[in-house]
């Protein structure tokens, strides 16, 4: 299978929201990356359901919605509602974690779960065979435009060789610093999606950018 980019909506001008939508539509791209963060789980604040549903107006390709907020249960059926297709929460962030994985499901939506960079691969052999999308945090949580962590590397050999032992069918996905030369290492490990933000949406030609991403 060959593998999905998704360009992090967080890093699109939002002046010109429709434009850089248009552009993901008409690109090499597969799906798009929504980060939703409620700056108490995280120190920020990103943007909520109002953004979301215009973004879903628009789009022609997969909502992969990353919540990066507490109690993500209260919100997995407002999340169907406006659209998403694939929602991830964090493992941090879920104390009943299958049963909020089975609630996504159960809303039909794909179901992922991310891991913040000093969480271990380990905490997740017990869902694994559950779990449609794992998310590996290659920056810390919060903002864009962070230096990629070099140790993300290993976590993905690790995630790969769990996948492949536990017989889960659970695409890898990484989340921060993604670009050119990252993105190829990533791919060599195991890695299945990349989401890639301001390398993306600020270099001189977006759509190319993508491209070159796919191609990889």
């Amino acid at each position: 299978m060959k593998h999905k980019i998704a360009p992090s909506i967080l890093a699109a001008d939002f002046g010109n929201l429709q434009r850089d939508i248009e552009m993901v539509n008409n690109s090499n791209a597969d799906w798009f990356h929504i980060d939703v963060m409620d700056g108490v789980f995280v120190p920020n604040i990103s943007y909520g359901m109002p953004v979301i549903t215009a973004i879903k107006k628009h789009a022609k390709k997969t909502l992969d919605v990353h919540l990066m907020i507490v109690n993500p249960d209260k919100f997995i059926k407002n999340f169907k509602k406006i659209g998403a297709d694939v929602l991830t929460v964090h493992y941090e962030a879920c104390p009943h974690l299958h049963r909020t994985i089975q609630a996504i499901k159960d809303e039909e939506m794909l179901a992922g779960v991310a891991l913040n960079p000093h969480t271990p691969i380990s905490v997740l052999e017990d869902v694994i065979r559950d779990i449609d999308v794992v998310l590996l945090m290659s920056v810390n949580p919060g903002f864009g435009g962070q230096s990629f962590i070099e140790n993300t590397y290993k976590k993905v050999i690790q995630l790969k060789d769990l996948i492949e032992k536990s017989g889960s069918k659970a695409l890898i996905e990484i989340d921060g610093g993604v670009n050119d030369k990252t993105g190829a290492k990533l791919l060599s490990a195991g890695a299945d999606v990349l989401v890639a933000g301001s390398y993306v949406f600020k270099s001189d030609d977006p759509t190319k950018t993508i491209e070159l991403l796919k191609n990889l």
